[in-house]
Parts: structure tokens; sequence; C-alpha cells
């Protein structure tokens, strides 16, 4: 229990003191330096439990040379960041992972160029340790801006081409996941099979549009249409091929919430779910699969797995001494299925 006796701020005098060693010794310790010899390490931690102790912030950066925290970018306008819950798994991925290490989060959202500047300022003045970006676009110039700032840094999702190769990345096998969804469809008979792609300067959306195409090559161009990762945007999405292909019975969908939307279009059509046209989405998001009717199949990717893989990566960076940078993940996908297909 914290020492009661005195109604001062505890000391780092006083823990040395109580544990018997130095000042100098009982710094390192406190402040995360190395060194220390464990039995004095546990005594040092014992002093600063008994006492109370609270490390003074600016002597541990001093002698850590950290700051204890790590910036978490999302290039996306505040609406999606805050209706969108493939970010909210993501950055309590982050959160946890950061928790374990003893860091902080500093939430950062750019929702245009005029953002850049100011992260790149914040960045470059040695309040964070290093950053996770993710949500990147083909013409994103945070690459660069993260690179001028010297900070260590791992991406959330398979960087546009021109990107340092060195960097690391952590992403889902979204061809692979793209191509199980198509087949999974083409399994159950289905011939004329849509496509509701996701934003074109976004490689996730590029990737899981090649794995529909490696299933189906020779696809009617009339079967495709883009969307924006919204709602909204499978709803308009699949009105269009509706009209355009009212012969479809199957569709994959680049997303879940995108899948949610066109599932509206379809009842409001009249068009049955599977009978007529059989749906596959991607992402297996629970606040999102619990309001499909009929309960919409999908490919799985493990979104607050990746956080944490991401977090991981870079405290690798953070922690390493001249050897291998790690390198980046791909991890696997699951069709998960439901009444939609």
């Amino acid at each position: 229990m914290p020492d009661q006796t005195t109604g001062s701020r505890p000391t780092l005098e006083a823990v040395a003191a109580r544990a018997g060693v130095s000042r100098a010794t009982a710094s390192r310790v406190v402040n995360g330096g190395a060194g220390v010899r464990a039995p004095l390490v546990e005594k040092v931690n014992r002093a600063v439990e008994e006492l109370g102790y609270v490390p003074n912030h600016a002597a541990r950066t001093l002698v850590t040379r950290r700051n204890g925290a790590v910036a978490v970018i999302i290039e996306e306008p505040e609406f999606r960041i805050f209706s969108d819950p493939f970010f909210e798994q993501q950055v309590r991925g982050i959160s946890r992972e950061l928790t374990a290490h003893d860091s902080q989060l500093v939430l950062l959202w750019v929702e245009g160029p005029g953002d850049h500047e100011r992260i790149a300022r914040y960045l470059g003045g040695g309040h964070v340790d290093g950053a996770l970006a993710f949500s990147l676009h083909s013409d994103d110039a945070l690459p660069a801006l993260i690179d001028r700032a010297r900070i260590p840094v791992v991406f959330g999702g398979r960087p546009a081409p021109g990107t340092d190769p060195a960097v690391p990345f952590v992403d889902c096998d979204n061809r692979g996941g793209a191509r199980e969804a198509v087949g999974h469809l083409v399994g159950l008979g289905r011939r004329n099979i849509a496509h509701i792609a996701g934003p074109r300067d976004q490689t996730s959306a590029i990737d899981r549009l090649h794995g529909y195409h490696d299933v189906l090559p020779d696809a009617d161009p009339a079967l495709l249409c883009q969307g924006a990762f919204t709602e909204e945007s499978g709803a308009r999405a699949m009105g269009e091929l509706l009209d355009r292909r009212p012969d479809l019975d199957g569709v994959f969908v680049a997303n879940d919430l995108m899948a949610t939307g066109a599932l509206r279009t379809l009842r409001e059509r009249g068009v049955r779910v599977p009978e007529d046209v059989a749906v596959v989405g991607f992402d297996d998001m629970a606040s999102v699969i619990d309001r499909t009717s009929p309960a919409l199949t999908t490919i799985r990717q493990d979104i607050e797995g990746m956080g944490r893989l991401m977090v991981k990566l870079l405290m690798r960076l953070l922690d390493g001494t001249g050897g291998a940078a790690p390198g980046s993940v791909i991890t696997p996908t699951a069709l998960v299925r439901r009444d939609s297909a």
C-alpha cells in the first residue's frame, strides 16, 4: 500500500532510500533503463509500490528516449471513421496492444490535403515514438510525410506501388478471400455473378476485384459496379446492377457495409435472397452481420488481430538494434457461411 505517513508526493530519493540503492540505480529502474541486476530491480519496484511513487514522464523520456506514445493516422473523413465498424475494430486492437506495451494511442485523422502539413509538423515534433497508418489511398502523400518525420512506421493494408518497400505492412489475403467468395457462388451453381467493388484508389478493393477476375476472367463488364465501402453506395450499386442485368443470380460485395445496402435494395425490389440472388460480403463484422436479413455469408478477416500485429511490428522496429527489419504480414481469410449464400 502507498505510504500514508506524509502528505507530500513521494520522491525518487525516497524510493532509493527505501530500496537501499543509489538514486541513479532507482532512476534507471523506474524509467525503464537497462543494466540493473534483477534483485535490485525487485527491491526498487517494491519500494515504488509501497510509496505510491509515480515516475516523471520527462525523466523517463530522457532515460529511454521514448515518449510512450504512438500516432495512429487514418486517411478518411470523420464521418467514415465513426460510422464504419472496421475502424473501431482495428483501433481497438491497436489500443489493446499498445496498452500491453505501456504506450498511449494518439489518434490523428486526415480529411484532406489541408491536414498534411499539420500532421507532418506534429510527427516531426518529437511527440510520438512511431506511427501506424491505415486506409491509405493511391495518391496519398502520407507515406512521404511520415518518411520526412524520420520515425518508424507500419502501414495497415498493402500500400500503393511506389511506397518504400522496406516499410512493413499488415494486411489480409484480400485476393485469396475474394477468390473463395466467388468460388463459393460458382459452387452453388450461380452463372451470372456480379461484383460490387470498393474504391479504385485503395489496394484492398483492387485486390478483391482481381480475386473476382481470377475466378471469372471473362465476366461481363455490366456485372461490375463500383461503390465507396458505405452502405448507401452498396444499395445504389445493387440497383444499377439489377437494371443492367436483371438475370444476375449472385453477387460478391467487397465489404459487409455495402452488402447490407445491397440486401436492402434486393428486398425493396422483391428479389429473394438466396433463392433468386445469392450474396457474399467481406469482413465479418458482428455489428453489421447482426442487422442483415437474411444473415450475411461473408469472408472473415481478423480486423482486431491485424491492429495488434501492427503494434507488434512497430515495437520490433522501436526495439531494434540494427538487425533485420520485421517483414510484412499477410493474414489468412475464411469463408463464413450463413443464410444469404
